[in-house]
């Protein structure tokens, strides 16, 4: 299996080293690996693509290249300049974090995801939940780097080989427990965290400057049963299948009247 790797968090990160551990299992003897990921840290771009100027990759190591984008523009670079032909799978993560509920319509993990489905290949972005039950680990991940291999070959053994219109690619969030603790896989739709929501923090800088922080807010709460969050914090790796058609399908009869 040919594997093409990227994340938010930039190419040293520990979740990025845990991917590629499992893309190596998965690829096995005759397979083959590429990493290509943010040279810095792109958490929040969502599906950003650095459309209006170039940016600079550069080769790490062999089948490890650095971009100065986003993960669009690694999955971008990844197919079109740096392997030799196309990959089987692409793989984003594992993100310091959750990706679940609203955090999916931010997420950079995600957008490398969106990216390779949108270029027909199959995708799947992998995050890891945190909380009190796992972040003090002597490794965090270690519930990603258990179960991860065991949840992709699942997506790829059912996902439909001939698919129409848009593509389908994954979001999988990892519960915020110990590899020994997670319950099982659940397939689930994406939730809403009620009240939960990005906002700005004010400061002001030494020489007198303001400057505005984005905050998030609380991440263990709930949403509505049988839906992505809620599963994570029951102990379930969530598995939410998507695409990237933003149509309100449901609204189409009810809003019927604007036409004429």
């Amino acid at each position: 299996m040919r594997i093409l790797i990227t994340n938010d968090d930039g190419i040293s990160a520990p979740g990025l080293h845990v991917l590629e551990t499992i893309a190596h299992d998965l690829a096995g003897p005759d397979g083959a690996v590429w990493t290509v990921a943010p040279a810095f840290e792109q958490s929040g771009v969502g599906h950003c693509i650095s459309y209006a100027r170039p940016f600079m990759i550069q080769t790490i190591s062999e089948r490890r290249v650095a971009v100065e984008g986003s993960p669009a523009d690694c999955v971008l670079a990844g197919l079109f300049e740096v392997l030799d032909g196309p990959p089987d799978l692409i793989l984003s993560g594992v993100n310091r974090g959750n990706n679940s509920a609203e955090n999916a319509l931010y997420s950079g993990t995600l957008g490398g995801a969106i990216e390779g489905a949108l270029q027909g290949v199959l995708s799947i972005a992998i995050s890891q939940f945190y909380g009190p039950a796992n972040r003090d680990l002597d490794d965090p991940f270690e519930a990603s780097l258990a179960h991860g291999k065991e949840v992709i070959e699942r997506i790829i053994a059912n996902t439909p080989q001939v698919q129409p219109g848009y593509q389908l690619f994954y979001n999988v969030n990892v519960p915020p427990v110990a590899a020994a603790d997670v319950k099982g896989i659940k397939l689930v739709p994406q939730g809403l965290r009620p009240g939960v929501g990005f906002h700005t923090e004010a400061t002001t800088s030494p020489s007198g400057r303001q400057f505005l922080w984005i905050k998030g807010g609380n991440q263990q709460v709930h949403t509505a049963p049988d839906t992505d969050a809620a599963v994570n914090l029951e102990g379930y790796i969530s598995v939410t299948p998507m695409r990237a058609d933003f149509t309100a399908h449901d609204m189409l009869d009810t809003l019927g009247a604007i036409a004429t």
